[in-house]
């Protein structure tokens, strides 16, 4: 019988027993209905407004208004390049970035899961491992003592 008693940290515990997977953006939607729609509206606009498409659509958009920045009296085309253009095209370009980042971001995240998951598993079959030890040196122990004269 070991002397040694294996006590495992309580979130060991709850890893074994619930085997979640690494939070995904949808997992930290509120309960609430209305945070739900709401959080779900946001993502999906983040989604659209966040692709190369939108930008090229943007940079369009924006060189419809080109002509009108140039006339006499317009807002000329510095004020255009500032207010217009970069305004409307880059923020679907950064929106593309961090998705991108975000992304890379994410598979970081799972392998770390899948690695931490992996160490869980590596320690508790050296518990399993440790625990064979000790019963055979206990069997050794008492295998050697048995054999000692009686005094």
């Amino acid at each position: 019988m070991s002397q040694y008693v294996h006590t495992p940290h309580p979130h060991t515990l709850e890893r074994l027993e619930h085997k979640d997977r690494p939070v995904k953006t949808k997992d930290v939607y509120s309960e609430k209905a209305t945070t739900r729609f709401n959080a779900w509206l946001a993502v999906k606009i983040t989604d659209g407004v966040g692709t190369m498409w939108c930008a090229y659509v943007f940079a369009a958009i924006a060189l419809v208004g080109l002509p009108a920045a140039l006339k006499p009296g317009g807002e000329g085309i510095i004020a255009w390049i500032a207010q217009t253009f970069l305004q409307l095209v880059l923020l679907s370009i950064i929106i593309v970035g961090q998705n991108i980042a975000a992304a890379s971001s994410d598979k970081r995240a799972e392998n770390t899961f899948k690695d931490a998951e992996a160490i869980l598993s590596e320690a508790m079959e050296i518990q399993k491992h440790l625990q064979a030890q000790d019963e055979e040196l206990m069997a050794l122990l008492k295998d050697a003592m048995a054999k000692l004269p009686a005094a």
